[in-house]
């Protein structure tokens, strides 16, 4: 029997009229040709047409596919197949799908009905096949990647001005019904954002410092000015380096903590799970994070500047050989209240930018690993892309006030 051989007839190849293999002694593989009229073409499948027999049937079945490219009739006679699995459903209705995307007249007929519902369920997949997308080369290639570039950035700050319309709506919510407010969540995201950052954002800043100071050092000295590096490390701490590499920490650290954990939250269903209980998931999961950041970035900008200038101090005395009490007159005179104020006005703006950020990526996982990843990638390079440009929004605004 057909069943009993290790490979039986796979493929006969003939004509308007039936030729039949002699199949003890022709190989797999091998092509037989009977009469033709026409340009009709009917194949026969006999034996296993299983995964174990990949080798032998798919090189067959591309040389029949490929090789009559100008047949408008196919007739696939399944009557003779022994055994059907997933692999032989799917080559027989692949080979049928390319036959008809040429135009041709297809039919199966002959399919045992043992394998029907397998050969059904194969079949209700993709019905059309994908066509290879024409990559497009030169200006309209440039073009539309600036496009949908384009769309991509005002589909996000779409969103997250959606964000912040829902934040306020929360906040405001909460100051009617304070005792609606989580403060148990607001303390615990504040000691995990703030004081648990503190040792990190004082060694990062506190490096920062130095380097400036000794690069400062290092190239004033050739005009005889090692002293002006004093004003150069206050100003440049106090007003931009002191907020940016803190809010660029905090980004890194904690802005990507709440797009993982609220992007699990959804993949668990946890948000649906809040909604279905009434409850508005910006208020309990967005607001209390949010506003942990909002108080955590100016405390965290003012430990680092202080860092920050107590590096720069150091290397001034051990590097360049000015004395403490030196450099602290001259802190004093190169710097005054303004020049503090402006780096930690911009702190709680970068902090709000940062939060909503990571909760709009958060809200958006889907339901796989891959999307949570890319997700919080992405949530830590529009945070920082952000604060650079708010920063330099607010440098041209303290610049035209003449702040």
């Amino acid at each position: 029997m057909a069943g009993d051989r290790p490979l039986a007839r796979h493929w006969g190849l003939f004509g308007d009229e039936t030729a039949d293999f002699g199949s003890d002694f022709l190989t797999a593989g091998t092509l037989q040709h009977g009469s033709s009229h026409g340009d009709g073409l009917d194949l026969r499948a006999e034996g296993h047409w299983t995964a174990e027999h990949a080798r032998a049937l798919e090189p067959l079945a591309d040389k029949l596919t490929y090789g009559h490219e100008s047949v408008t009739r196919l007739v696939f006679d399944a009557t003779r197949i022994t055994q059907l699995d997933t692999y032989g459903a799917w080559l027989i209705e692949r080979t049928l799908r390319i036959w008809a995307s040429r135009g041709a007249d297809v039919r199966l007929i002959g399919l045992p009905p043992t394998y029907g519902n397998l050969f059904a369920k194969v079949r209700a997949g993709q019905q059309k096949l994908t066509p290879l997308k024409h990559k497009q080369t030169g200006i309209g290639a440039t073009l539309e990647s600036v496009g949908r570039t384009m769309t991509a950035v005002f589909s996000d700050l779409f969103t997250i001005f959606q964000i912040g319309g829902q934040l306020v709506v929360a906040f405001l919510s909460v100051c009617a019904n304070p005792w609606r407010f989580r403060f148990t969540s607001l303390i615990n995201h504040l000691e995990r954002v703030c004081w648990h950052a503190v040792p990190i954002i004082i060694l990062i800043t506190f490096l920062i410092g130095a380097i400036i100071a000794q690069q400062g050092i290092f190239h004033f000295r050739t005009f005889g000015a090692d002293i002006y590096v004093v004003d150069m490390v206050g100003v440049l701490v106090l007003r931009e380096l002191g907020v940016l590499i803190v809010c660029i920490m905090i980004a890194g650290r904690s802005g990507s903590a709440y797009t993982a954990e609220l992007g699990s939250m959804k993949m668990r269903e946890e948000v649906d799970a809040l909604r279905t209980m009434g409850f508005d998931p910006v208020e309990v999961l967005v607001l209390p994070r949010i506003l942990a950041l909002i108080v955590a970035v100016p405390i965290l900008t003012f430990i680092g500047s202080m860092a920050a200038l107590y590096g720069g101090g150091l290397v001034s005395w051990l590097y360049g050989g000015i004395d403490p009490k030196i450099f602290m007159s001259r802190l004093h005179e190169s710097i005054n209240m303004k020049t503090f104020a402006v780096g930690m006005i911009k702190a709680p703006f970068m902090a709000l930018i940062i939060g909503l950020v990571a909760c709009m990526e958060g809200m958006q996982v889907k339901g796989s690993a891959e999307s949570l990843g890319a997700k919080t990638t992405d949530s830590v390079v529009k945070s920082i892309f952000l604060v650079i440009v708010i920063d330099g929004l607010f440098a041209v605004f303290f610049a035209a006030v003449g702040i």
